[in-house]
């Protein structure tokens, strides 16, 4: 999906969304930074773990007591963030890094002195029981995946302007001698198949995308599935998906993570350094949630 498709499917939702925040009797000048945004964070899905880390921190912080999660969608929070830069005009969002709009748009993320939207966290790795034993080579490129925050970011960007699959594909044969640390001494299969599960955030359709391209180069006949993050660990526990890459831990996913972990095999982080927070356009003049 494009920006500029993106943008289309949030436009009314932004407009909705910020509407509230102009005020015709007050100037902008005489009103408080939290009057500007109408004691409004507009947020993303109501099923994200972000959703549910926002809500704490709401209630965490006593400047925030008269604030608002306004939950929205990732097309309708990324439609707001643009107009509200159009215009530069003060917004609140969460949102959370690697993510294509921090190489879009000039942002900060919000310092959170009580710790409530989580410190740096990983991308997990993590298999069905028995897939091991069942594709041993499959499992072995599983646990080999790792790379970068940057490396993410790339192909989420890429895949603003082009399909996902082409995406990553750019990413694999820009970076031909790491995906070969992956696959080195792995053979070619048989056509077994594979079925990959992950969420519907573009953070991890890029990662997800990635492994099913070196999976498939391998000869596997690879499914992905995205799903709400509550259904990707049941399938996992379950044993209706194989394998996913998407996990944030240990706060993000950390509930569903603790319900299922005794059923699943944790192959450790494919990824590191990943943040969520209360994010703001570096033309706002506040640097800490406590400043809301």
């Amino acid at each position: 999906m494009t920006v500029k498709k993106i943008l289309g499917i949030g436009a009314l939702t932004s407009a909705i969304l910020l509407g509230a925040c102009s005020n015709d009797n007050e100037s902008a000048d005489d009103q408080s930074f939290a009057e500007q945004v109408d004691y409004n964070v507009i947020g993303v899905e109501p099923g994200a773990g972000l959703t549910g880390l926002a809500e704490t921190t709401l209630e965490s912080y006593d400047n925030l007591k008269d604030w608002d999660l306004k939950i929205s969608s990732t097309a309708g929070m990324l439609g707001s963030l643009d107009k509200a830069i159009s215009n530069e005009e003060p917004i609140v969002i969460t949102g959370w890094t690697p993510h294509w709009m921090f190489s879009a748009y000039d942002l900060k993320i919000l310092d959170d002195p009580k710790g409530t939207l989580g410190a740096e966290e990983n991308i997990q790795t993590l298999a069905r029981q028995g897939l091991q034993s069942d594709l041993p080579h499959a499992y072995e490129v599983l646990d080999r995946f790792n790379w970068q925050a940057e490396d993410m970011e790339q192909v989420m960007l890429d895949g603003q302007s082009m399909e996902y699959v082409e995406a990553a594909q750019k990413w694999i044969d820009e970076n031909s001698d790491r995906v070969a640390q992956w696959t080195e001494g792995i053979p070619q299969s048989n056509g077994e198949e594979i079925n990959l599960i992950t969420t519907q955030w573009d953070s991890e359709l890029a990662s997800t995308t990635v492994v099913q391209l070196v999976l498939q180069s391998l000869g596997y006949k690879v499914t992905t599935t995205p799903v709400d993050p509550a259904i990707m660990f049941e399938a996992i526990a379950n044993g209706d998906g194989d394998a996913t890459v998407a996990p944030w831990l240990p706060t993000t996913h950390a509930a569903f993570y603790e319900k299922h972990k005794d059923s699943m095999v944790d192959l450790g982080p494919n990824l590191t350094g990943t943040k969520n927070g209360f994010v703001v356009p570096s033309y706002v003049e506040i640097d800490s949630i406590d400043e809301l």
